[in-house]
């Protein structure tokens, strides 16, 4: 008997902690009979069907969700075209809630598993090694719960509602299999549930919020972290909500840091303690990544989908928590809510924007099957997709039209802001518009109008479009914004094609070349290039002139030249755990050129 689990990713460094904790469930109870296939949704439904069939399954599960459902419907009738006989079930929150209908468009499934499911698979498959004939499978099958099936003649039967796992009987479903995560990210979870009740949310379905055992989750992460896995993240929807659970996980992540594996947390910021923020701001850079969720700052919208939140209270927790520049902040906002137009959300994302955290998402609202706004939808006149990820289209508060902008804003903030690689540019660049906001509207119509590229093989287009962009807008400054852009970009990488917006350094390669000599010989900062001689340090470091203060958030006056040249020195050696910039000294140039 061969029970074979499907994950479907969205990409290949992602991976499904569900198929892993049904098949470690089962394996617990003796069962050896389930075997894992991971795929990713950029692979073709032909490629996954012929991979599905050479494994000659017994019976099929896939784990379905927003983002692989559209492929997996594909699958499915092409599965019971040549496999035929095989049972196909599915499970997972995107059948979960609309079984009915999803029984009714795919008459060759099976059934599908309601909700939590390590138990119910582990019923299921017991039910095929033991039935020895399809009248007893069926009536093994009412006696599961938790499960929407098809009996024989076509009727569909609902079972009773199964009871919530008990997470500290769950065994960790990692042991032995770490191999497979080679540069993937492992998904962890140390509770399930969320004590709020976001009605855009499938967790405001499941009104019970259970933890594991604080021994239990120290002796799983511990097995991750002997593992040296890099990224390690918490599938928790709020972590935080238990202080004494949060405040004990994270003091044993700080105590067993091994110096390379990284924890990444959903948190509610406004919930956060003295006490946690301190610790946390105590942490090794980069140990630690927090996602918070802030949606909205207007309330109105807030309240309609009873969404509890003190913004004011969030700023200032955000605020301390980058003092120390050691933790990766991500900050989510939701375009479509109830109330919001297009002049709330605009002020939401300024208000969002002035955190300055590390991301920032410019989501949108999904209307998910089950969730109570998707039962409120007529009421608020939202038109959403029919098929996943169920977008809305347009609100009375919120256009199409708009809603259009607001992604191609999307975009432009991905690639410039949430790709970190033009952030000192931006800073000034925003000082020549009413707000961030407007920056980035303005950026997206110009993109549109000079029909540039989205998507180009080459970083450097990026900086060539943004330099034009600030040259259409802010044209006095351009020099200081051609030294801008270069400074972002030695910061990320020592290019070995020079962009032709920067400065000529022909005047400087004495000076340039004196200060590597000198080094060689001193090793006054450059101390851990010991036993590399100047022309090598001039390979793997970069010393680029300026006239601008680029490097000084007090010096950043786009009118503000310098009478003399200002030297920095880019060590990429030493890179920032958060941005993965390089360090950045500022030498000064004692000798005359030529000596």
């Amino acid at each position: 008997m061969k029970f074979l689990l499907i994950a479907v990713n969205a990409k290949y460094i992602h991976s499904n902690p569900a198929v892993y904790s049904l098949q470690s469930f089962a394996e617990e109870a003796g069962r050896q009979h389930m075997e894992i296939t991971e795929y990713t949704i950029n692979q073709t439904a032909a490629d996954i069907l012929a991979d599905i069939y050479s494994k000659k399954p017994d019976v099929i599960a896939f784990s379905c969700y927003i983002w692989n459902w559209e492929i997996i419907g594909k699958l499915l009738p092409e599965l019971n075209k040549i496999l035929p006989d095989i049972p196909v079930w599915l499970g997972g929150p995107e059948v979960s809630y609309d079984g009915e209908a999803i029984m009714g468009r795919f008459p060759s499934v099976t059934g599908i598993m309601l909700g939590e499911g390590e138990v119910t698979c582990k019923d299921i498959l017991d039910c095929y090694l033991c039935s020895r004939d399809a009248s007893m499978r069926e009536y093994e099958l009412a006696l599961i719960k938790g499960i929407l099936y098809r009996e024989k003649e076509g009727k569909l039967v609902k079972t009773g509602e199964r009871e919530r796992t008990d997470l500290n009987r769950l065994p960790f479903p990692y042991v032995g299999v770490l191999n497979r995560f080679q540069n993937r990210i492992i998904y962890y979870e140390s509770s399930r549930g969320c004590p709020f009740r976001c009605s855009y949310c499938l967790s405001s379905i499941d009104k019970s919020l259970r933890f594991k055992e604080l021994a239990k989750v120290q002796e799983e992460l511990t097995v991750l972290l002997e593992g040296r896995v890099a990224q390690v993240k918490f599938v928790d929807r709020t972590f935080n909500c238990n202080h004494v659970h949060a405040l004990e996980i994270w003091k044993f992540i700080k105590e067993k840091d091994n110096g390379i594996t990284g924890f990444h947390f959903e948190i509610a910021a406004d919930l956060m303690t003295e006490t946690e923020i301190n610790l946390l701001k105590s942490m090794r850079p980069g140990l630690i990544q927090l996602e918070i969720g802030i949606q909205s700052t207007h309330q109105a919208a807030l309240d309609s989908v009873c969404r509890k939140m003190d913004f004011d209270r969030v700023k200032a927790v955000v605020a301390e928590l980058r003092e120390n520049n050691n933790i990766h902040i991500h900050l989510d906002l939701i375009a479509g809510l109830p109330y919001e137009d297009y002049g709330t959300f605009r002020a939401s994302f300024d208000q969002v924007y002035s955190c300055r955290p590390e991301q920032l998402q410019l989501g949108f609202l999904k209307i998910l099957p089950g969730t109570p706004v998707r039962h409120q939808a007529t009421e608020y006149g939202i038109a959403y997709e029919e098929s996943p990820p169920y977008q809305v289209l347009f609100t009375q508060w919120l256009s199409y039209e708009e809603l259009c902008r607001l992604h191609k804003m999307e975009m432009m903030v991905e690639l410039y802001y949430n790709s970190n690689q033009f952030m000192n540019t931006l800073k000034v660049l925003e000082t020549a518009f009413s707000s961030s906001f407007q920056m980035y509207e303005e950026l997206a119509e110009f993109y549109e109008k000079k029909g540039y590229y989205l998507v180009s093989p080459a970083r450097s287009y990026r900086y060539e479009v943004l330099l034009d962009f600030a040259l259409a807008y802010d044209g006095a400054n351009a020099d200081c914004y051609r030294e801008l852009l270069t400074y972002d970009l030695y910061l990320r990488e020592n290019c070995k094609s020079r962009p032709d917006y920067a400065l000529d350094l022909s005047l400087y390669q004495d000076q340039i070349w004196g200060f590597y000599k000198e080094e060689a010989e001193n090793r006054k900062l450059l101390p851990h290039y010991e036993g590399y001689n100047a022309k090598q340090m001039v390979r793997m470091t970069h010393l680029e002139v300026f006239r601008y203060p680029v490097d000084a958030e007090a010096g950043k006056d786009k009118t503000n030249k310098s009478e003399s040249p200002i030297y920095i020195l880019f060590d990429y050696h030493k890179r920032n755990a958060l941005t993965k910039e390089a360090t950045v000294l500022r030498i000064d140039i004692l000798f005359d050129a030529g000596k």
